[in-house]
This record gives structure tokens, sequence and C-alpha cells, in this order.
């Protein structure tokens, strides 16, 4: 009724050909602004997603962990010996495990002289050891003990190896100033008296004596002027003698 005063509202969906085209590219072009803004933060969030999956996987399961402890360069140590000393533990995520650490701890070892740790991609690691090598052995209680050219023991053994000589120290170590005269010297030798060698005495730094084969004696006296008393002593032995004094090498005497 036209005196009511009500109104009926109907809502109508216009056609989109009833927005005008322009209206139509402006709204287009007002999604791909936004598609654009929005893209780097979608590459963003996808990146450190995949990021953090892959850190997941490498560093938080055993996909990537501790397969095989290859050990190279043992010789008198056992391969099994290096593992234990390493402590690294099966299935360990391979980046997690410290090189420093496993070195340290594999250096801990007596004969070990240097160590290097390596990661082997996907499960491997790799720890080789360069071993000691003997100059000398010192004859003791229960068999000789083997020093290297540091004055470090790092081994007993019941027999003297063949070809080494003695030591005869009272307290060999890197810290006894006779072992360390005994290094002095025996680096200082010629081949002819290093042949000849049998052991090498030091009772005390200033009375340092060789003991050559067929029971011939060079009294050596200290370690200094080693090379010069080397050359000396090389030019003696091969005169006819039991005891060679090079001590003071401008004044020898032989018995």
């Amino acid at each position: 009724m036209a005196g009511s005063g009500t109104r009926n509202w109907r809502l109508v969906r216009a056609d989109t050909d009833a927005v005008p085209p322009s209206a139509r590219r402006f709204m287009a072009r007002a999604r791909q602004r936004r598609l654009r803004a929005a893209l780097p933060w979608l590459i963003g969030a996808g990146a450190l997603l995949v990021a953090g999956g892959l850190a997941w996987l490498i560093y938080g399961t055993a996909v990537l962990g501790v397969k095989t402890v290859d050990v190279v360069g043992a010789q008198t140590l056992d391969p099994e010996q290096v593992r234990a000393a390493a402590a690294v533990p099966a299935d360990r995520p391979l980046a997690r495990v410290d090189p420093d650490e496993v070195e340290a701890r594999v250096r801990g070892l007596a004969p070990v002289d240097r160590v290097t740790v390596t990661r082997s991609w996907p499960s491997t690691l790799r720890i080789e050891v360069v071993e000691r090598v003997a100059v000398a052995a010192v004859p003791g209680q229960g068999g000789f003990t083997l020093i290297d050219d540091d004055g470090v023991a790092f081994r007993t053994v019941a027999e003297a190896p063949a070809g080494l000589p003695l030591a005869r120290l009272a307290t060999p170590g890197p810290a006894d100033a006779n072992t360390a005269s005994a290094l002095i010297v025996l680096g200082a030798l010629s081949d002819d008296l290093r042949e000849q060698l049998v052991a090498i005495a030091v009772p005390t730094p200033v009375a340092i004596r060789l003991e050559l084969s067929k029971g011939r004696v060079v009294v050596w006296g200290d370690d200094t002027q080693s090379d010069q008393k080397s050359k000396v002593a090389t030019a003696l032995i091969k005169r006819k003698g039991t005891e060679f004094d090079v001590s003071a090498p401008r004044i020898v005497t032989i018995r």
C-alpha cells in the first residue's frame, strides 16, 4: 500500500559486464601487486621450512649418523684401541661430532704422535694417526721402554727391537736432562758411529759414553760440540784401541 510507509529492498548481484573494463583492469593490477608483495614472504617461509627440515635431518636424526669409524695409520696400536679412545657413539649425527675433541682423546694414547680427524659424508668418521718412531730403547725392570726423538716414553716391549740402540737412562722423559743430552748426541752421530753403536750411557749430562761393538767405548763428555765430536770419533774408531776420548775434540786420546 502506498500510504503504509514500508519499503521492500532486494539485493541484486551486478553482472560482471556491468563493471567497467577500466575498473576490472585496476582490480587485476591490485591483485598482482598484492601477490608480488607477498611472494618474497612466501619464498622466505618456504626456504625456512626447507632449511629447518634439513637441519633437523642432519643434526637431529641418525639418518646421517656415524655408521663407520675408519682408522688409518695404526701399526703397533690396534684400530679398536683408537676407536675406543675416540669414544664416538654409533649413529651420533656426523655433523655434531667435534673433530678437535676426538683428536684430543686419541692423542691421549701414548704411541700417537699426531692425529687428524675428518668427516666423510654421509656416515663415516676417518681417524688418521701417525705413531711415534722409536730412536732408542731404555732397559729397565720388565723389559725395554721405547722413546722417540722428543724423549717421550710410549711403549714397553719384552725385547729391544733389532738395530735400535740402548739408552742407559735412569728416568727417561721429555723433561729429563739426561734424556735431552742423549737425544742431542744420537742426532749428531755419523752413519759409521750409528752402525756400530750398541748403547749410549748418560749417568749425568757431562759424562756421556758411547758403547760400540767389539767392546769399544767413546768418551763423549757433555753434549756440546757434538757435531765436531762425531767427526773426530768417526775418524778415530778406524784406528786400533778400545777407548776413544773426544770430550775435548781438539785434544783426543786413544787407549
